[in-house]
C-alpha cells in the first residue's frame, strides 16, 4: 500500500483489510482500518461480508473512514464457501445478498464490490442502491468492472475462472523468452557486442603493461 501511496497521485486508493483484521471486534476493525490511513497513505478501506460485518463497518464510517463492502464469493471465506463457487444461485441466496447489500449502504458503504454472483441478480442490486457497484464476474449490469490483473494478462496459466477474460497470454510468452534466454547464453550468442562495457584500447595496453612488472 505504502509503494501505491507513493506512487499515486490522484487515485482514489482503497486498502483491502487482510484476513482477521476486522472479525474479532469492531474496536479491532477501527484501529486497524485506522492504520491504512495514517500509515499506508490509503484513503479508504474494504472489508468482506454482509450483516455480519455490520458492526465494525459502523464503526468504522463512524470515525470518518470510507469504507467499500464486498458481497458475493469473499475469497478470505472461501473455505466456508467449499471453493471457489458462484454465490446467490437460489431464490434464498440471492434474497440473502439483496438484504446484506442495502444493509451494507444502511451502515454507510460508500460502494460494493458483487463477485461472483448471477448477473441479474448483480443487476436488481445495482438498480436498487444508491451507491455505485464494482463487478467482478457479476455481468455488465453493475456500475464498474475490475479483473485481476494476473488473469487480465494471462500471467496464469493453470487456471483462469470462468469470468475472466484473457486479454494477453503473457505467460506464454515469458516462457518463450526465458527459453530464449537460456539457449543463448548455453550457446554464447548472449552477451554479445552490443550488450558489453568496452575498454579503451590504449588503457587496456597500460594495464597489461602495468600487471607485467
Amino acid at each position: 500500500c505504502k509503494a501505491v501511496a507513493r506512487g499515486a497521485s490522484c487515485a482514489l486508493l482503497i486498502g483491502d483489510m487482510p484476513f482477521m483484521s476486522y472479525q474479532i471486534s469492531a474496536a479491532e476493525a477501527l484501529r486497524n482500518a485506522g492504520r491504512f490511513l495514517q500509515e499506508a497513505g490509503m484513503d479508504a478501506v474494504k472489508l468482506e461480508g454482509g450483516r455480519e460485518r455490520l458492526e465494525a463497518i459502523r464503526a468504522i464510517v463512524g470515525a470518518g473512514i470510507p469504507v467499500m463492502g464486498h458481497l458475493g464469493l469473499t475469497p478470505q471465506s472461501v473455505h466456508q464457501f467449499g471453493g471457489f463457487r458462484a454465490q446467490g444461485k437460489t431464490a434464498a441466496a440471492a434474497q440473502h445478498l439483496f438484504e446484506d447489500a442495502m444493509l451494507l449502504q444502511e451502515a454507510g458503504c460508500f460502494s460494493l464490490v458483487l463477485e461472483a454472483i448471477p448477473a441479474k441478480l448483480a443487476s436488481l442490486i445495482s438498480s436498487r442502491l444508491e451507491i455505485p457497484t464494482i463487478g467482478i464476474g457479476a455481468g455488465a449490469g453493475c456500475d464498474g468492472q475490475v479483473l485481476v490483473t494476473h488473469d487480465l494478462l494471462g500471467l496464469f496459466e493453470r487456471f483462469t475462472p470462468k469470468f475472466a477474460k484473457r486479454y494477453l497470454d503473457l505467460h506464454q510468452q515469458i516462457a518463450a523468452a526465458l527459453e530464449t534466454y537460456r539457449l543463448d547464453v548455453e550457446g554464447r550468442s548472449f552477451p554479445d557486442v552490443e550488450h558489453t562495457i568496452e575498454m579503451p584500447e590504449a588503457e587496456w595496453q597500460a594495464l597489461l603493461q602495468q600487471l607485467e612488472h
